[in-house]
């Protein structure tokens, strides 16, 4: 028996980086829940009835066994019309992380792609300035000792999808000592001055 109720699939969402939709079951006055096949025990899916409403939250993050055909069922045994999930298309792709500041000279200086969904590819692309660097199974793209070569912008793909671009700055490791080398000077000029004048104030 078909009801009234309605099974509906939000947009895609993010949440501390993870994409996610919300599954919600409505109807008349009556008590639904969310049911799932293959059936299985979905982590954000209450298997409890609620009236009126249920929602069911799917993270891409989650395992793919979350992939499957879902529906509202009511405690009549009614159901609503069938929707099938499949995370891997809800996925609006990876993240590339990078540092907000400029990053120093000869340091160690590693950056990431944040998948944001479960990994079931062994690769992950990085580029740099569009030009392909790394091409395996690390999520990370390390330099052990950065150089000025290595600014520029980043972006890596993973699953058939990229990233937004990210810029990496790499200043100078002794830009900051140089330029305050001039006021040192100042100050000691100006101490050496005023033991002169005390000096010669003495005498």
């Amino acid at each position: 028996l078909y009801s009234a109720a309605s099974l509906t699939v939000g947009p895609v969402e993010q949440r501390l980086g993870f994409d996610f939709v919300r599954l919600t079951c409505k109807g008349n006055s009556t008590w639904w829940r969310v049911r799932k096949f293959p059936e299985n025990s979905v982590p954000y899916c209450s298997d409890v009835w609620n009236l009126g409403e249920s929602v069911c939250t799917l993270y891409t993050k989650a395992s793919y066994s979350d992939d499957g055909v879902y529906w509202c069922e009511s405690m009549s045994k009614q159901f609503s019309n069938a929707v099938n999930i499949t995370l891997q298309d809800l996925y609006s792709g990876p993240l590339m992380v990078i540092p907000d500041d400029p990053v120093k000279k000869g340091t160690f200086v590693s950056l990431s792609c944040n998948l944001r969904i479960k990994k079931n590819f062994p690769s992950v692309a990085f580029y740099h300035n569009n030009k392909l660097i790394q091409n395996d199974s690390r999520e990370e793209l390390n330099f052990l000792a950065v150089s000025k070569s290595d600014e520029g912008s980043y972006k890596c793909q993973y699953s058939g999808k990229e990233s937004p671009s990210r810029y990496m700055s790499v200043k100078s490791a002794v830009g900051p000592e140089s330029s305050s080398f001039p006021v040192r000077m100042k100050v000691m000029n100006a101490v050496a001055f005023i033991l002169v004048m005390m000096l010669s104030m003495n005498q």
